[in-house]
Formats: structure tokens, C-alpha cells, sequence
């Protein structure tokens, strides 16, 4: 369900009920693009259903969706129609479009060409826990999660502040530490993947895959000044990751031992949305217990 996670923390005293957030998330409902649309954004239904809630509690978690539709069209298509729009009026008038009209002349082309491009669309899952005050953003990156976080606060309940997940020990430090001593905090353990950059004008990068980290050579790298970007830990025997600097999870897998008290008969959305809470639930206080605890920092 989510394969990459940015975690957010809601700030105290912000509270909302079930209906006003599916009132919220319908301010923002996601409709496909008209013919001449590049981009469009919203709420879909988590289940998949039509007409179905935007907003759907399993076991009192909050899942939400969030939809991007986009139009593509290749750079040298819109290029040559521009061209041949540029060339049509030079040979009528006599005259060679300059740069503002070459630049009014490609929007035209682009608005020509944009009901036959490429569509493609994508989802992000929300998960909001409101007891823990988490709200967790199935992105890939943090310009996605912004754009998603941005949307919901814009229509939610009045007060919703949120802030990025920040720690006493920065996760670079620590996975620097851990690295170097070959000991990972309590409840975790370093798997065979991990990315080091260089901190200067250099930027040389090495990575390694499907490979020991406990060689002399990665921590050589470490006392020459090459920094971890990433590493990829283990937590509990449960949950596998990849731990960014930014603090961002990535390719999460959970691992058989989850599903062994998962009925044969279980399956599907409520199923899928209650181990990935429960296992996250369970894996970020010890993250974060690892990284020093949290800071006090406010909403950025």
C-alpha cells in the first residue's frame, strides 16, 4: 500500500471529525482534464469505487487519495508545429516572427496539440492517524508531498498546521554512526544497500548493492568525507526500508512474518490499509527513538 513514506507531524490542537473531512476532500474532488488542460489534481475514492467515500477509516485511520492527471506532449512534436506556424506567417507577410510572437505562437501550437496528447495519471495515498497526530504522505518526493499538503490544508478544517518529522540526531549523522561502528540502534539492522557523496565541490558518489556494509572500505569512505544519502535497515524482522537524509522512507517491504496472522480469507483494502498502519505505527516511535527523539520545532 505505501512503498514510499514522508511523515508529517499535526500540530497540537487541531481537530476535525470524519464528515467534515469528506466535506473537505469534496472542495477538492479530482476531474480529468478538459481537452486543452496540461494538468489536474484531486480527491478520488481510496476503494477505488465510484461515488464511494473520499475519505475512508479502517479501524480509525483516516486514507485518502490523492489523483494527478497529466498531458504529455513530446518537445520535438510541439517544436515542429511551431516551426511550421513560424514559417506559414513568414512567407505570408514577408516577415520573420520575433521572439515574443515565436513564444504567443507556441502556446497556440501547444493548445492545437494538447487534445491528442498522452495521458497519464498517478495516485498518492494520505494516511492520517489523529490520535498519534501523523499524518503520513505516500510520495516519492517532496515536491509531490508539498503539492498534497498544500491541498489539504487549503480545504480542511481551520487550524491544521503540519510540520515535517525533525529529529534531534539528523538522520545523516546517525546512519554515519551506525555505519562506522557497525551498530545499529536497538530493534534495527543494516541491510546491504547504501549511497555515500562526497560533502565537497567533488560530489563523487559510491553506492553499493546487494552488498556487505561491514568492510573497512565504507568506513574509510565515511573518514574521507563522503556523507550516507542512504542506507537501507531492517526493523523488527518485520518491515525493510531505505532511509533517505531527508528523512524520507523509501521501498518499503514488509516481510512474511506480517502476513503469518493474516487470514487466508483476508484481503483487499481494509486488510492492506491495517498492516500497513499497524507495522508503521510500530516502526516510527523506535525510528524516531533512534534519531535522538523529536525536536520542538513548529510548523514550517
Amino acid at each position: 500500500m505505501f512503498k514510499n513514506v514522508i511523515v508529517y507531524r499535526i500540530q497540537p490542537g487541531w481537530t476535525a471529525t470524519l464528515e467534515q473531512m469528506e466535506e473537505a476532500a469534496g472542495k477538492a474532488r479530482f476531474a480529468e482534464c478538459t481537452a486543452t488542460q496540461e494538468k489536474s489534481t484531486g480527491w478520488t475514492e481510496p476503494r477505488g469505487e465510484p461515488h464511494g467515500p473520499l475519505v475512508e477509516s479502517v479501524g480509525g485511520q483516516w486514507i485518502l487519495k490523492y489523483t494527478v492527471e497529466t498531458k504529455t506532449l513530446p518537445s520535438s512534436v510541439l517544436k515542429k508545429r511551431a516551426e511550421e506556424r513560424a514559417a506559414r506567417i513568414e512567407r505570408d507577410t514577408g516577415r520573420k516572427p520575433g521572439r515574443k510572437e515565436m513564444k504567443e505562437i507556441r502556446e497556440e501550437a501547444k493548445l492545437d496539440l494538447l487534445p491528442m496528447a498522452f495521458t497519464k495519471q498517478g495516485s498518492v495515498l494520505v494516511w492520517i492517524d489523529l490520535e498519534a497526530r501523523w499524518l503520513i504522505v505516500g510520495a516519492s518526493g517532496q515536491s509531490r508531498a508539498d503539492e498534497i499538503v498544500s491541498t489539504l490544508v487549503e480545504h480542511a478544517p481551520p487550524g491544521l498546521a503540519l510540520s515535517l518529522l525533525d529529529t534531534q540526531v539528523s538522520a545523516q549523522a546517525a546512519m554515519s554512526e551506525w555505519l562506522t561502528t557497525q551498530e545499529p540502534p536497538a530493534g534495527f539492522s543494516v541491510d546491504r544497500e547504501c549511497e555515500l557523496k562526497a560533502a565537497d565541490e567533488s560530489k563523487a558518489v559510491v553506492r553499493y548493492s546487494k552488498h556487505p556494509l561491514d568492510i573497512d572500505e565504507v568506513r574509510v569512505h565515511i573518514e574521507q568525507g563522503k556523507l550516507p544519502t542512504k542506507l537501507a535497515l531492517t526493523w523488527d524482522d518485520r518491515l525493510s526500508f531505505i532511509l533517505t537524509e531527508g528523512l524520507q522512507l523509501k521501498k518499503l517491504a514488509f516481510q512474511d512474518v506480517v502476513f503469518e496472522d493474516r487470514k487466508a480469507d483476508d484481503g483487499g483494502f481494509d486488510a492492506d490499509v491495517a498492516i500497513a498502519t499497524g507495522e508503521l505505527t510500530g516502526l516510527l516511535p523506535d525510528l524516531i527513538a533512534a534519531l535522538g527523539g523529536e525536536t520542538d520545532r513548529t510548523e514550517v
